[in-house]
């Protein structure tokens, strides 16, 4: 579900709805076969998504950030700089 929709708000709780399993459960088998808990391995899909994105269009970042599930550039532009250690628009400059 996390790989076919990662723009939809998941939740534990509404990943293990689906499951048809508790949360506790989902996120212990998730972790323990994927290697890292579920919003972890969502927010690494997501950031995947944004700099392929970036670097393969040119939508704006506001685009970029709700395309990939999250809810402002701002937000987007936190997390990527977190994880890739530059802003989106270095990143997109970089791959330019």
């Amino acid at each position: 579900m996390l790989q076919d929709d990662p723009a939809h708000p998941w939740t534990v709780a509404a990943l293990a709805a689906k499951a048809g399993v508790s949360g506790a459960a989902l996120a212990r088998r998730f972790t323990a076969l994927v290697g890292e808990p579920p919003m972890t391995y969502l927010t690494g899909r997501r950031l995947a998504l944004a700099a392929d994105r970036l670097r393969d269009s040119e939508d704006t970042l506001d685009t970029v950030a709700r395309r990939v599930g999250y809810g402002s550039a701002f937000a987007l532009s936190t997390a990527f700089k977190r994880v890739y250690g530059v802003s989106p628009v270095e990143y997109r400059g970089r791959m330019a």
